[in-house]
């Protein structure tokens, strides 16, 4: 097994198993709408579903065709995240471990869509001037770090490139 998939297979198997356990827990011991204030103003935890997507896109739309889209949609993205794994240098293991994180979060929040036809979501932050953030929970959080893993990646790659390019430095 090269270190690309071990690295893959541990970030996977640390962010879907935390993701279900913490939604597992919001059922169990929460009310739906409950809000518990953890940091007083700021955070709080919350028992709320999502039936859409991010910030509640399509949540109004036919739940048949919500959830039929959204099994669709997720299914093609994990296809997508294990193509690029697979493409990735048999020793990358930091853009395989952001893959096995967004892998995670995207299997998550599928699982949630396949039992309940919508996400639970419960971590609650209140910002600056009263704005609030809309509620999301662990697998979101391992996405969008995976992503940003990603992202600072492509951007430290690109300036690799333009400083090897830079015709100054000949």
């Amino acid at each position: 097994m090269t270190a690309k998939l071990r690295v893959a297979l541990a970030a996977f198997g640390i962010s879907l198993p935390l993701d279900q356990l913490t939604k597992y827990l919001v059922n169990e011991h929460m009310s739906y709408s409950d809000r518990i204030e953890v940091i007083e103003g700021f955070f709080y935890l919350t028992h709320v579903r999502n039936p859409g997507a991010a910030f509640g896109l399509f949540a109004d739309a036919e739940p048949t065709l919500r959830i039929g889209f959204f099994l669709v949609v997720s299914v093609i993205a994990i296809g997508i995240i294990l193509s690029f794994l697979r493409q990735l240098a048999p020793g990358d293991r930091l853009s395989a471990m952001a893959l096995g994180l967004i892998l995670g979060g995207a299997v998550g929040n599928l699982v949630d869509r396949i039992r309940f036809q919508e996400v639970v979501d419960f971590l609650h932050f209140r910002l600056w001037g009263g704005y609030t953030w809309p509620d999301f929970n662990l697998a979101d959080t391992f996405i969008v770090i995976g992503v940003g893993i990603l992202v600072l990646e492509l951007i430290a790659a690109e300036g690799e490139d333009r400083a090897e390019a830079d015709p100054r430095e000949t």
